[in-house]
């Protein structure tokens, strides 16, 4: 079966060179164009494309158009090609909803692979961008390992209720108020948390989150704008 393929990129040499790459492989049929973010989301509804491959960093774009496309057509998988995305651009690409990222730099090969590997249902992730993730101390294994659940590190209802609202970016005062907590209750939950999932950073604790479904994809860390 085809790989219906939507590519999304405010550069129009971006677009040909990918367009060119993609027409020498049988799997993956380019399907459309996306300029801006208004034009991806018409795109997305009229060709309900199986992988959106975009650089949400370009301008037009953002990490925001990835969560109202996935609103849109949830079985699409969105594929990231960025240049050297920092941490954050990177983080907000993942909160928003995409399943894998790649570089500009990377080479043909590995690009027409994560296409392949993400419509197929799996992450792919090249070495640059995972190394920017090891650097932000995320653990990357656990991250690319099949999704966890609560029960297998034995994470309480609390304690699940605390990683969710750490997701969704709230200070432990508020999640003090919100659960009816005291504040020093909220700091041990999360030392409590770290310990369990074998982590050393917030980063790491929303990490495991978005994979768990325990915040919303709508409900993103970092504003959109700065992606």
């Amino acid at each position: 079966m085809r790989i219906r393929t939507l590519l999304a990129d405010n550069s129009e040499l971006t677009l040909l060179g990918l367009r060119t790459l993609f027409a020498n492989v049988p799997r993956i049929e380019v399907v459309g164009e996306a300029y801006d973010a208004i034009q991806l989301q018409a795109l997305l509804i009229r060709e309900k494309p199986d992988v959106v491959l975009m650089d949400h960093t370009a301008e037009g774009f953002g990490a925001k158009a990835i969560r109202e496309g996935l609103k849109r057509v949830k079985r699409t998988r969105f594929v990231s090609i960025t240049p050297d995305p920092s941490p954050m651009a990177l983080m907000s690409a993942i909160r928003a909803g995409v399943t894998s990222y790649i570089k500009k730099d990377c080479g043909t090969d590995e690009i027409i692979d994560a296409v392949l590997d993400t419509a197929d249902g799996q992450k792919f992730f090249c070495g640059k961008i995972l190394e920017t993730l090891r650097k932000a101390s995320f653990d990357v294994d656990q991250f690319l390992a099949e999704p966890l659940t609560c029960a297998p590190v034995t994470l309480s209802d609390r304690e699940c209720e605390v990683i969710a609202l750490i997701a969704e970016g709230l200070s432990y005062t508020r999640i003090a108020e919100r659960l009816h907590l005291s504040a020093h209750t909220v700091t041990t939950h999360r030392r409590n948390i770290m310990q369990k999932l074998g982590v050393n950073s917030t980063a790491a604790v929303v990490m495991y989150a978005v994979k768990n479904g325990l915040v919303t994809p709508n409900k993103f860390l970092f504003n959109a704008n700065q992606a």
